[in-house]
């Protein structure tokens, strides 16, 4: 089969490409709608069910609505979009010593201010009144960190998580 028609088999038609992309994102976004949730005058049953669902059960539910909508080959190919964009604009595979050094900083460093914070908040005046603006910067810090690292260092957390990984450490000559 040509290359151009295989690709022209892959792409869904435009309406099920649009429906289906919408139901996934509106999905995807729903638990940012928690706080809202969380802030209304429903009483608390209401508020669990709801942000519950919108949590754990809209997502789940979208996800498997879009895939019936787009099939797999729409699926695989709006999948291939979105990751293509995040490859694109990701973190890159390798990056140089000086970058790898400050990204080894801004991620440890959450870790430790999150560690003894708890020991040590009542040292930093300025800590109760900006608690929530602090634990935001950090966690901020640590996500930058992790695209600072680059692609590599995501091996290196996945590995982690795999008992058969060994390391293999670079040979010097």
């Amino acid at each position: 089969m040509p290359e151009s028609s295989k690709h022209a088999e892959e792409i869904p038609p435009k309406s099920r490409l649009v429906l289906g992309a919408a139901i996934f994102l509106t999905g995807s976004l729903s638990p940012l709608l928690v706080p809202l949730v969380a802030t209304s005058e429903l009483s608390t049953a209401w508020k669990t069910g709801i942000s519950g669902l919108l949590l754990f059960g809209i997502p789940e539910l979208a996800l498997l609505t879009a895939i019936g909508i787009l099939g797999k080959t729409g699926f695989n190919y709006l999948k291939s979009k979105l990751f293509g964009f995040f490859k694109k604009y990701g973190p890159p595979e390798k990056v140089s010593p000086t970058r790898y050094r400050v990204g080894l900083v801004l991620f440890v460093l959450p870790i430790l201010v999150g560690w003894l914070l708890p020991y040590g908040a009542h040292l930093l005046s300025f800590y109760p009144e900006n608690r929530v603006l602090v634990n935001v910067a950090l966690d901020l810090l640590f996500i930058s960190s992790v695209f600072v690292l680059g692609g590599d260092f995501w091996d290196k957390i996945q590995s982690l998580f795999i008992q058969e990984a060994r390391v293999q450490f670079p040979t010097t000559e």
